[in-house]
């Protein structure tokens, strides 16, 4: 099975990626997980754990366990990696190429197929910053799993709520099977 690399950032869809993580993980993939410090605000790496049976990453300075730095290794070991939810701060970082956490910086050093499930309120997700951002990755060659419209934490209706867990492993395991990692 393939090596994937989940990367969680900062948002209260966050718990929609324990699922996600929970279903690959299930189909036999190899799942290793990467979150901001904001991310682990909304859910705790030991759940994330649980799930993979691997440890989670938050430091960009684990040496001791990754002598190269954890971006080099999991850059190199993975198929595919896919950041579910991706807010609108990670889309900035993203299209600009700002590097100052582990997974910004795993997102730079990585050379394969990149899936990105943007998670954010409606009237950020409708901003012409966040459109660009969108825009400029997807020039750059990300897939992104475009938001729905729904339920949304701010307890509005609107665009911006994260692809569902079910359809997200779909379309991993559709790219992984096209070649597109």
């Amino acid at each position: 099975m393939s090596e994937i690399v989940i990367g969680v950032s900062g948002g209260v869809a966050a718990y929609k990626t324990a699922y996600l993580v929970s279903r690959l993980a299930q189909a036999g993939h190899g799942v290793r997980v990467v979150m901001t410090r904001a991310a682990t605000q909304f859910v705790g790496p030991p759940t994330f754990s649980a799930l993979t049976g691997r440890p989670v990453l938050v430091d960009s300075f684990d040496l001791a366990e990754h002598p190269l730095g954890p971006h080099i290794e999991l850059a190199r070991g993975a198929d595919l990696l896919c950041v579910a939810p991706a807010t609108a701060d990670l889309l900035a970082k993203a299209a600009l190429g700002l590097a100052d956490d582990l997974l910004s910086t795993l997102l730079l050093s990585f050379t394969g197929p990149v899936l990105m499930a943007p998670a954010m309120n409606a009237e950020m997700w409708a901003k012409p910053a966040v459109k660009r951002n969108v825009e400029q990755l997807r020039a750059d060659g990300v897939h992104l799993a475009e938001p729905g419209e729904g339920w949304l934490s701010c307890r509005v209706r609107g665009p911006g709520r994260m692809a569902e867990p079910e359809d997200l492993a779909n379309l991993i395991v559709k790219m992984l099977q096209s070649g597109a990692a």
